[in-house]
């Protein structure tokens, strides 16, 4: 049996601040696309398609976490290195796994970049492009002063976000509502439905800073890990919900409470804009975060420089986009969700290696690997098709 490594960390979490980096990698663009996906589908087929996404993205999470504690709380490339990537051709295929996994993050975040423009734009008149750069310099601030400011922002984000979803539910039913969706349309957009709630689900990056913030500690790890993915399932029902009965058909892919807001109107709507702000802010703050650790790690470069390549190429891709809000969400679904594939395969050479499961247990033998696998393949192709 082979000892896991020392975990090394450049902060501690507590458990609230890792609770919020969790959550707060996937409150989103994904979160703020499923009610236009959602409106294309019945109401009852949303339900059961999130509970099962639920299920099988929090199993991806806790093998995630232990492969992670099985490497020494390292990100997913040096993982795949470590695992996976074997012979003559381990440092190129290291290399192409760390550029694949760099444009879903670009794409990631420049989704979060144009979707705070559009938030901008629609609350105070500022130009599209302007509201870009301001949002980018206000939200890399954070990240410039590491993980632990990270941390602490998420953790107050997500706070701040439960009580504006309160304010605007009861806003929500005080106005005009119509009914929820009940028609099935097509099986093409039940599988983007998935697709997407896979991705708003998704902290899988998120993971390797809470093994390393939370010490290896692996009960507090796997409390945070459901913790945060139950937070993020609460919020999506309720943001689909309040989108679709006050919305109606007048749902856009700009983004859910972009929608919701323009139909609501005055202070209402302000108080959609700041859930929009928070929400793309802390996925944001998470993604960059990440891809900042894996930049460093493969390269040796120090932080300060790693964080500039991480973050400064999202704005420019942001300001030269072809892409729609939710066009490019679903694009950085695609590689993001492919990442799971390699993740299970390198986890179950791992859980060989170490001998025992110190997380997953019996939730990490092979039929559950398969499992998310499935569930993987199938989001993947949920993230190419077209809806109707």
């Amino acid at each position: 049996m082979s000892e896991t490594k020392e975990i090394k960390s450049e902060a501690r979490l507590s458990m609230t601040e890792a609770i919020g980096i969790s959550t707060g990698h996937g409150v989103g663009s994904g979160i703020l696309a499923v009610p236009f996906l959602a409106s294309r589908n019945s109401w009852l087929t949303f339900v059961l398609i999130v509970v099962l996404a639920y299920a099988v993205n929090l199993l991806l999470h806790v093998m995630i976490a232990e492969l992670s504690l099985n490497n020494g709380g390292a990100q997913f490339i040096k993982c795949f290195e470590n695992e996976l990537f074997k012979g003559k051709l381990k440092k190129i295929a290291t290399w192409i796994a760390f550029g694949l996994l760099g444009l879903s993050v670009i794409a990631n975040v420049s989704s979060f970049i144009t979707g705070s423009a559009a938030v901008l734009s629609g609350w105070l008149g500022v130009p599209e492009r302007l509201g870009m750069v301001v949002y980018f310099i206000a939200a890399a601030a954070v990240v410039f002063f590491g993980m632990k400011i990270v941390g602490v922002c998420e953790k107050y984000s997500v706070i701040a976000m439960a009580a504006v979803v309160a304010i605007l539910l009861v806003a929500t039913f005080r106005s005009e509502t119509s009914a929820l969706p009940s028609k099935f349309i097509a099986a093409s957009n039940v599988l983007a439905l998935y697709s997407m709630i896979s991705f708003a689900l998704s902290a899988v990056m998120s993971v390797p800073q809470v093994v390393k913030g939370l010490n290896g500690d692996r009960k507090r790890i796997t409390k945070a890990i459901a913790a945060g993915t139950g937070v993020n399932v609460a919020i999506i029902i309720l943001i689909t919900f309040m989108t679709l009965i006050g919305a109606g058909s007048a749902i856009s892919e700009n983004g859910a409470l972009v929608d919701l807001s323009a139909h609501l109107g005055g202070w209402v709507s302000v108080v959609g804009y700041v859930f929009s702000l928070l929400a793309l802010s802390t996925s944001f703050w998470a993604n960059t975060l990440n891809m900042r650790d894996i930049i460093a790690e493969q390269t040796g470069w120090n932080l300060r420089l790693a964080w500039l390549f991480a973050s400064l190429p999202c704005l420019l891709i942001a300001i030269f986009r072809l892409q729609s809000f939710v066009g490019l969400a679903r694009i950085a679904g695609v590689i993001q969700v492919l990442t799971g594939l390699g993740i299970i395969l390198a986890y179950n050479r791992s859980r060989r290696r170490i001998g025992s499961s110190a997380i997953c247990g019996r939730w990490g033998t092979l039929p559950f690997q398969i499992l998310v696998i499935v569930g993987s393949l199938a989001a993947t192709a949920g993230s190419v098709i077209s809806v109707k």
